[in-house]
């Protein structure tokens, strides 16, 4: 079912996996991947990755080892690239090119350090600043992805996702209450993280 990649990508710390309505399982990949083959495999199965409520396609050839080598976590090292001359590899300091005004050169050309430094102060505060917005986002973006696949056709579920996005938690309550169990219990701890930072 799914495609062959020459670069291997990271795997899902954990996922969940329902049959229809009814949560399955929920682990670690390879673990969720094993449960759903002794379920007689994907028919009617999708699997969530807990953190960005994606879909995860799943390839269940072979028995129980196949599949837990398959998706077991590995390592994954930088291939070595080219010597740079520049910068600090050793630190894992990347050279790319930006952009900027005439005026935005001289200013960061005035800071202490230069440039390179006064660009990585801003970045490292901007992260630090939006820290729980982009926690907040990648919350609603995963409950979203969520409940479009899985109670895109229940009642309430435009009324739960306007109260999804406008951090509104009584109101996502009161809207998926009659939503099936499973779906609505994963849905509202997909969603906790919003509501926590309201």
């Amino acid at each position: 079912m799914s495609t062959a990649s020459t670069t291997p990508t990271p795997l899902p710390l954990s996922c969940t996996a329902f049959a229809g309505n009814t949560r399955l399982t929920s682990g670690a990949l390879a673990e969720v991947a094993i449960a759903v083959h002794h379920a007689g495999g994907e028919a009617g199965v999708l699997v969530f990755d807990d953190t960005s409520g994606k879909v995860i396609d799943l390839d269940l050839r072979g028995g129980d080892a196949a599949i837990r080598r398959r998706y077991q976590p590995v390592e994954i090292s930088p291939e070595p690239g080219p010597e740079r001359s520049r910068g600090r590899p050793k630190l894992g300091v990347v050279a790319r090119e930006i952009t900027l005004l005439p005026r935005h050169w001289d200013w960061l050309g005035a800071q202490p350090g230069g440039a390179s430094v006064a660009l990585r102060k801003l970045v490292e505060g901007a992260l630090r600043a939006n820290l729980d917005r982009d926690r907040v986002r990648a919350a609603k973006e995963a409950t979203y992805r969520f409940i479009s696949a899985m109670a895109g056709n229940e009642p309430g579920f435009e009324e739960a996702t306007r109260s999804l996005f406008a951090g509104n938690r009584p109101g996502f309550e009161a809207e998926s209450k009659t939503w099936p169990k499973d779906i609505r219990d994963y849905a509202r701890k997909l969603a906790s993280e919003i509501f926590a930072a309201v």
